[in-house]
């Protein structure tokens, strides 16, 4: 990756998550194919699958972020924050989701991983990125270049890097577009999709369509322009699910509201580590789209 389009931090980034894809990935096809799924108990979050899969990426990304940033909060979905380093307070909070669907992760079906550097001196992120572990659009970057401006990009594979810029964008019809929700769980999250009337009644006059998507990784689909439009109002989204792909999001130039139309900030409230630790319990319900139009459109049919 050129030093140009990515500096910093987000360089930081792209090497690890690029390191970590490329050593998770052959453990999870063995997973998939030997049907050893190495399912662990989860006392943190007890309706979420976790797997040895799991907590090794959670300790490899403390190790090797470690090596490229002083010292930072360590603030994984796996663990309670914590301080890396010898600064006792430093301005770096490091947020990771190490592995996000797990539980199709060890199918080798999808897999995805995320992590956001975030200073809590300007109170918003800094860098971001969230791989895609089995697929050839591999990374998704987000970064505060050195004039102060958010850029987004993806790069593949082997390397070529594309970059995010909604505005060069047609704006869709809401009867036209792809919509995208995590309805994997049928009580949870596909009941609560399947009363939303309005919604689906306007996507069935046109060539309108829902689609499963998952955490962070679908904020970036939206900012590549692969979808419309992400919808969560069942139980919301953690903060490891949501601010990286939002930060990718917004820095593509896509729009991020509350159910109640209100613009979701960049700013995360990480100013402390109670304060990183209440960030992590919270869940948020949101209406992530291409532009403000489709998101008012879909705001005005859902309910609540």
């Amino acid at each position: 990756m050129a030093n140009h389009a990515t500096p910093g931090a987000a360089q930081h980034l792209a090497d690890v998550v690029r390191m970590v894809i490329g050593e998770i990935r052959p453990k999870l096809i063995d997973a998939a194919l030997s049907g050893d799924r190495s399912e662990n108990e989860n006392t943190r979050h007890s309706d979420n699958f976790l797997s040895a899969h799991d907590l090794w990426m959670h300790q490899r990304y403390r190790e090797l972020l470690a090596q490229r940033f002083n010292s930072f909060i360590y603030a994984s979905e796996e663990d309670d924050p914590f301080v890396v380093g010898k600064d006792p307070d430093p301005d770096l909070c490091i947020l990771v989701d190490p592995l996000d669907t797990s539980e199709l992760a060890v199918r080798a079906l999808n897999g995805y991983t995320h992590v956001m550097v975030y200073s809590r001196a300007l109170g918003r992120p800094i860098a971001a990125a969230v791989g895609d572990i089995f697929h050839h659009l591999q990374l998704y970057i987000a970064v505060r270049d050195h004039s102060g401006d958010d850029r987004a990009f993806v790069f593949t594979a082997d390397g070529n890097r594309h970059v995010l810029d909604l505005e060069t964008r047609e704006s869709t019809s809401l009867s036209d577009s792809l919509i995208t929700n995590f309805f994997m769980k049928p009580a949870e999250r596909f009941a609560p999709l399947s009363r939303q009337a309005r919604l689906l009644h306007v996507l069935g006059e046109g060539r309108g369509r829902i689609g499963l998507d998952f955490g962070s990784i679908g904020l970036c689909h939206i900012a590549a322009g692969f979808t419309d439009a992400m919808v969560e109002f069942a139980k919301g989204f953690a903060i490891w699910d949501l601010a990286p792909g939002q930060y990718i999001l917004s820095a593509a130039g896509g729009v991020v509201y509350d159910l109640n139309g209100v613009r979701i900030t960049l700013d995360n409230q990480l100013g402390t580590i109670a304060d990183i630790t209440a960030a992590m319990r919270r869940r948020q319900k949101f209406i992530a789209a291409k532009d403000e139009a489709l998101a008012r459109s879909i705001l005005s049919l859902i309910t609540i």
